[in-house]
């Protein structure tokens, strides 16, 4: 099994979804955050102030699939997080050792 994170854009979850979806997903989490990358925030000018705004908003998406539904899942996120621009985001996998379902108590990948 697989945990696949993925930080991107706002404006891009519905298009995550979507892609997530046609694959027959059928659960994840997804999280307000904020940070940077190589960008390292912008500048913003607000009444005539500047300011630097260091951490831009952001969507951490998780999904955890069996091992054989890794590629495909981490294909359909990059496709459709993807927008040509700089901040577009990562794609982290890492092994989950175990999962349980709680209700039911099933574990491994019938959990997922």
């Amino acid at each position: 099994m697989k945990l696949i994170q993925a930080i991107i854009k706002p404006f891009k979850q519905s298009d995550v979804r979507d892609a997530l979806a046609e694959l027959g997903v059928t659960g994840m989490t997804v999280t307000d955050v904020k940070g940077f990358g190589r960008q390292k925030g912008h500048t913003e000018l607000y009444r005539g102030a500047e300011y630097v705004v260091d951490f831009l908003p952001k969507l951490k998406v998780e999904v955890a699939v069996s091992d054989d539904m890794m590629q495909p899942v981490v294909d359909a996120i990059q496709s459709a997080a993807n927008s040509g621009r700089i901040g577009d985001g990562k794609i982290f996998v890492t092994n989950i050792e175990a999962a349980v379902r709680i209700r039911t108590g099933e574990t491994a990948d019938a959990a997922l």
